[in-house]
């Protein structure tokens, strides 16, 4: 790979890692209402569940959800179905700011790392990586460089979203506002399915 586009790879996974998107609206609320340690399981589960994912794309599952589309439907619906359950646990809970929380505990590293499965955005970024990046004349290295890449600029960007979350925790100090900014993370995070219904 030249260096060129190895930069534009690195500029592919910067950009596609710190937008929104489900994970990082998960780990924002998650920074806020538990804290940095405490969201650090979530944090590594969605690096590793997303280069798991990367990997299986790279090795050809991409190839077969597009020939068996029933496959790929229920794909699509498992997803939305447990992005609604993850909004609505996000809009539900009932940790408060510094003093710790009183209910509710973040995705744990399992759950967060299977949730990349069924992550809308997570499927777009890694068959769009893998259809650009992968190269036919060196498969197995050029798949492994992406998903290393993508590993090594996901976990730093991931983190930005759960630390601007612990940033706000003095902010949500007070349990209505909490409460608020709950709901409204548990509905932002429910919007990110707009795409794949639409």
């Amino acid at each position: 790979m030249s260096y060129e586009t190895l930069f534009a790879l690195c500029a592919f996974a910067l950009v596609t890692s710190i937008t929104p998107g489900p994970s990082n609206l998960m780990l924002l609320a998650s920074g806020a209402n538990f804290g940095f340690l405490p969201t650090v399981p979530q944090v590594l589960g969605i690096t590793a569940g997303f280069t798991s994912l990367l990997l299986a794309v790279g090795l050809g599952l991409g190839a077969l959800l597009a020939a068996l589309p029933a496959l790929h439907v229920g794909l699509k619906l498992a997803g939305g179905a447990y992005l609604l359950y993850l909004a609505w646990r996000i809009a539900t809970s009932r940790a408060v700011g510094k003093g710790g929380a009183i209910g509710g505990r973040p995705l744990s590293f399992v759950e967060s790392a299977a949730f990349q499965w069924v992550n809308p955005k997570a499927w777009v970024v890694a068959l769009a990586a893998m259809a650009v990046y992968a190269r036919p004349d060196a498969p197995f290295a050029s798949i492994a460089l992406v998903c290393a890449v993508f590993a090594l600029v996901n976990l730093p960007t991931v983190s930005v979203w759960a630390a601007f979350g612990v940033a706000l925790r003095g902010l949500l100090d007070h349990p209505a506002r909490l409460r608020a900014f709950n709901v409204v993370m548990g509905v932002l995070l429910a919007a990110t399915l707009w795409p794949m219904v639409a």
